[in-house]
């Protein structure tokens, strides 16, 4: 990660105009502290007359040193994943309520930017899946992922029977709603409602979570991020997979969905003093001191 930010990406929610205001605002403010920003091409198209150089997701990645996400947790995932493979840290300022990934609130930004600037902020390495999908030995899918890798049943309400092996060895062939591969990022998301472990994000793990099993007994399992997950499908009337609900694949019965750890890392930047705990007492309603 590098650590002298000169160029700053600048990208908010996608289709939401509102947010024109607070990024000009940010952009004004970067520029006289001497920072080059730069504006993503689809966020640029809700600001009119853009005073700054408006590029694709994929150049950004390339130019810039750190990327603001003005939004959601949604539009950090996304940003997360074209992000992963190059060397840009993510700082996230969330438009309503604070969120797991974008904690910084739009009426304090420009002080807690200023202050990240300056060297007040902590660093959380985190981790992706990346998902692929194999048909008759042919690899016809991948992906990658922030949040989670989902098999689910579709729409059509039956149950979906999986058989799940770990680094080759068979675990279990499981009937229920799906299954969900998170990180520990996910941890938070589809798999907590799910019943699954809430893990800390300096973890290397994985955590398997069955959705609704018909086998009470088959419970989460945390695994090392060394391991190699398959999970293959073996009777389905709709069978699909999903990766942080921003991508879809119709599964077919048969499929091979090969889940490992991504080679690449996402860093997240927070303001000095922030705590991953606090963050949970709040987001989970927890009780207060």
């Amino acid at each position: 990660m590098k650590t002298s930010f000169k160029t700053v990406a600048l990208i908010g929610k996608y289709k939401s105009p509102e947010i024109a205001g607070p990024l000009l605002e940010l952009g004004r403010f970067l520029q006289d502290r001497g920072v080059r920003v730069l504006l993503d091409r689809l966020t640029a198209s809700h600001i009119g007359d853009c005073p700054y150089p408006v590029l694709g997701l994929e150049e950004l990645g390339k130019e810039a040193d750190l990327a603001i996400v003005i939004g959601g947790d949604g539009t950090m995932l996304n940003i997360a994943r074209t992000f992963a493979p190059y060397d840009v840290a993510l700082v996230g300022i969330n438009q309503g309520r604070l969120g797991f990934l974008t904690d910084i609130s739009i009426d304090t930004m420009i002080e807690t930017i200023g202050a990240m600037l300056d060297g007040g902020f902590v660093t959380e390495e985190r981790m992706l899946l990346e998902a692929g999908i194999f048909r008759g030995g042919e690899r016809v899918f991948e992906v990658l992922a922030f949040n989670d890798v989902v098999v689910s049943k579709g729409v059509k309400g039956s149950l979906i029977e999986f058989e799940v092996r770990i680094d080759g060895q068979f675990i279990y062939t499981q009937r229920a709603d799906g299954l969900i591969v998170a990180t520990p990022t996910g941890s938070t998301a589809y798999a907590l409602s799910s019943g699954g472990p809430i893990v800390h994000p300096s973890l290397q793990v994985m955590a398997l979570v069955p959705v609704c099993p018909h086998t009470l007994s088959n419970r989460p399992i945390v695994i090392s991020s060394d391991c190699t997950v398959e999970i293959i499908v073996r009777d389905a009337d709709d069978p699909r997979s999903h990766f942080d609900s921003h991508s879809r694949f119709d599964l077919r019965e048969g499929d091979r969905i090969v889940v490992r750890r991504c080679a690449h890392s996402i860093s997240l930047l927070h303001p000095a003093g922030h705590s991953y705990y606090g963050m949970l007492r709040e987001k989970l309603n927890w009780n207060r001191e």
